[in-house]
This record gives C-alpha cells, sequence and structure tokens, in this order.
C-alpha cells in the first residue's frame, strides 16, 4: 500500500459519514476522454455534497443534494446537460424530509420519487414525491419499529406505481428492511407501508444500504452490506409469498477473491444480474472491491468475479452500475493517482474484462469522490455527480464522453 493510503483513508471516513453516520493502488493513466463540469455546487440555495446520481430525462437530470439549501439539509434538482440548475425543493428539516441521500425515479406521469435519511414526523426518513413543477409531497414518515428507519438507497417502482426500498435500520431487530408503499386505490387516498422482510442478526443478512430491483416475475434483488455467512454481506431473493416474502441467499461474501461489503444494488441485463463490492478481491482482506455477475441457469445461480484490483482500488463502487452490453461504467470514490476517484470503463475482449479510468479525479474543481451512479444520454455521454471537490469544494455535476 503507498504512503497516500493514510490520508485517502480519512477521507473515505469523511465520505461514509454521509451514508451511514456510519484503502489506493495507483491506477494506469486515464484514455483521452472529454470530461466537463457542467456545475459546481455552492452549498447554498443550490445544494451541496449530492451522492445518488441522476435520472435523466431528454436534456435534462434530476438528482438530490444531501445538504445545502435554505435549511442546509438538502434539496431536490434539476440541472440541464449545460448547467443550468433549477432548485425544485428545498428540505426544511422537519415533517418533509433532510438529507437526501439516493437517486430519484419517475412515474409515467412525470412525477419523481426519493428517501431522505431523516427528517420525517420521528425524524427516521421519509418517502417523498415532487413534481416536475417542485410541489413536493410526503408519502411515508418512518418510525423505526417495526416500519424501518433511515433509507439511504433510492427507490424501485413497479407498473402499477407501488415503490419498493430498503431502510438500514429500525424493523424488528433494529438492522434494516424491505418495504413496500402501495399506491393509492382512490383519488387523495394515503399510501400504505408494508414490511416485506425484516433483515435479523445474522446469516440472513443486516444493513442494506443499496436498493432493490425486479426480475420479469416480480421478485426481488439486493444486496446487505454486512451478515451473512461470513459477515461481509450477501446478495438475497425475495420471493412472495403468503403469510410473508421468502428470502433466499443467493450469495454470501467471504472478503475473498468474491468480494465483501457491497453497498451497490444489483442491475439486471441480459438475464444476469450484475454489482460490485467495496472490500476484498485479489488482495483479499486487502483488496479493493470486485465487479461480479449473477447467472441464473436452469433455475441455479452462478456466482462470478469479473474483474477486481488489489489495494483499494475500485472500492467505492457506492451506486448501480450501468452495463451497456459487453460494457460496465461506473464511479469510484478515492482511488485513482489523486486519491480522489475515478469514473471507469470495464469492457469484455476475448472472454477478459479490461479496465480503463476514463477519468482520474484531481479532487480540485473537477470534483472529489464520487459516490454516484452513471446515467447515459442517446449519444453515449456519462453524467455523474462528486461529493466534494468543484470550485466551492462543495460537489460537482460532471460529464464525460468515452
Amino acid at each position: 500500500m503507498r504512503s497516500g493510503s493514510v490520508s485517502a483513508k480519512v477521507a473515505l471516513g469523511f465520505a461514509l459519514a454521509f451514508l451511514l453516520g456510519l484503502g489506493a493502488v495507483a491506477a494506469p493513466q486515464a484514455s483521452a476522454q472529454t470530461f466537463n463540469v457542467i456545475h459546481s455546487f455552492t452549498g447554498g440555495s443550490d445544494g451541496a455534497n449530492p451522492l445518488g446520481g441522476f435520472f435523466i430525462v431528454g436534456d435534462y437530470l434530476y438528482g438530490t443534494a444531501s445538504s445545502g439549501g435554505s435549511s442546509g439539509v438538502g434539496v431536490v434538482f434539476r440541472v440541464n446537460t449545460n448547467g443550468e440548475e433549477t432548485v425544485l425543493h428545498e428540505f426544511t428539516g422537519g415533517t418533509d424530509g433532510a438529507n437526501p441521500q439516493g437517486h430519484l425515479v419517475m412515474d409515467r406521469n412525470g412525477n419523481f420519487y426519493g428517501t431522505t435519511t431523516a427528517g420525517g414526523v420521528s425524524n427516521a426518513g421519509t418517502v417523498f414525491k415532487v413534481t416536475r413543477k417542485g410541489v413536493e409531497t410526503v408519502l411515508y414518515s418512518f418510525a423505526g419499529k417495526p416500519d424501518g428507519a433511515k433509507p439511504v438507497a433510492g427507490l424501485a417502482i413497479d407498473k402499477a406505481g407501488n415503490l419498493y426500498g430498503t431502510t438500514t435500520a429500525g424493523g424488528s431487530s433494529g438492522n434494516g428492511t424491505v418495504f413496500k408503499l402501495a399506491i393509492p386505490t382512490v383519488t387523495g387516498g394515503e399510501w400504505t407501508e408494508e414490511v416485506l422482510y425484516n433483515f435479523g442478526t445474522g446469516t440472513d443478512g443486516t444493513i442494506p444500504i443499496a436498493g432493490v430491483t425486479f426480475d420479469a416475475s416480480g421478485n426481488l434483488y439486493g444486496t446487505t452490506s454486512a451478515g451473512g455467512r461470513s459477515g461481509y454481506g450477501t446478495v438475497f431473493q425475495l420471493t412472495p409469498s403468503t403469510p410473508a416474502w421468502t428470502e433466499n441467499i443467493l450469495h454470501n461474501f467471504a472478503l475473498g477473491s468474491d468480494g465483501g461489503v457491497p453497498y451497490a444494488g444489483l442491475v439486471f441485463y441480459d438475464g444476469n444480474f450484475y454489482g460490485a463490492t467495496t472490500e476484498g478481491g485479489e488482495g483479499g482482506q486487502n483488496g479493493g472491491g470486485t465487479i461480479f455477475e449473477l447467472k441464473n441457469t436452469s433455475g441455479a445461480w452462478t456466482f462470478s468475479e469479473l474483474y477486481g484490483l488489489s489495494g483499494w482500488g475500485i472500492s467505492g463502487s457506492y451506486r448501480n452500475l450501468l452495463v451497456v452490453s459487453d460494457k460496465i461504467y461506473a464511479t469510484t470514490h478515492c482511488d485513482g493517482q489523486n486519491n480522489a476517484g475515478t469514473v471507469y470503463e470495464l469492457s469484455l475482449s476475448g472472454g477478459v474484462w479490461n479496465y480503463d479510468p476514463l477519468y482520474v479525479f484531481t479532487g480540485g474543481s473537477d470534483g472529489l469522490f464520487s459516490i454516484s451512479n452513471l446515467v447515459a444520454d442517446k449519444a453515449g455521454n456519462l453524467y455523474g455527480v462528486t461529493l466534494g471537490g468543484g470550485s466551492d469544494g462543495y460537489g460537482v455535476a460532471f460529464k464525460v464522453t468515452p
């Protein structure tokens, strides 16, 4: 481990404080790409410290910032690809919520939905709706027990408009939940929360940081950052059943070549699931995380590590991957030559996945620590956010043209 790793660990601790209140190897030089900062957050009314990345609609990017705004506890914003930002909602820290950290999802009517990790009636977080005109409605306030508390991730939405998500705390054992928020059956009715699964204290997994995703049969899939057989997290499946949903563990992370401590969720692509871990891999307990695939063959799930780095490497693939054919795109939080993070591409060639840093952050005006998903426009340009850096130190929205 090189000498810069100590300062990088301090920086990582700072970043994780945003996630839960809760090591770097030199990367190769990035290929020649086009990188632009499209908005640099000031920490004022425009927001500060964005974490979750974007939902893209045409030339507009919709996202959240975990702090900033008039009350200092976050905003929902829209920014176009030219960098013109509009704040849709400023959280007050009261019943409307505080400190959103996840990405947004959109329904068929163009409304956006997300979570806050704090605020609400019990200060345990909320699920909210924001219209494109900026009208916010709190759909549900968490109480901690038995319904869950402190949701970090974004939501999944089904064809009927029901919302699904996770909480990092609360529930019957205090180790998090998977929940469903059912859309009202009558106009003006209330949304109804149902806990689909309570994570226990052991082998079933604990503390899900990521959200959930569906397969074609309506089963839910996700990751836990801890628990499982070895204590380093799991990949789980939830299947509908009566009286409660049934959990199946698809993989127990061992912090070996498979990785461990997954913070990213799963992406369903071409019948398989793809995800990332923040630790383990080629260096074992000193590894920098892995990118993995789960393939379903005749009802049996097979886990494969696609890529891993020694040192810290790609630890910090905290958000969902962007999978496009034989390429995978994601961000890291503190690897690279400047310990400031990267935007990277994995490409499949001859059966081997090759790592290419598309951009290496300097930690200055270009941004610092990307704990973000990536989205792509029709031209293939990639967009994301950084937690810090920028002209005022409060993060940026950026564009990378591969």
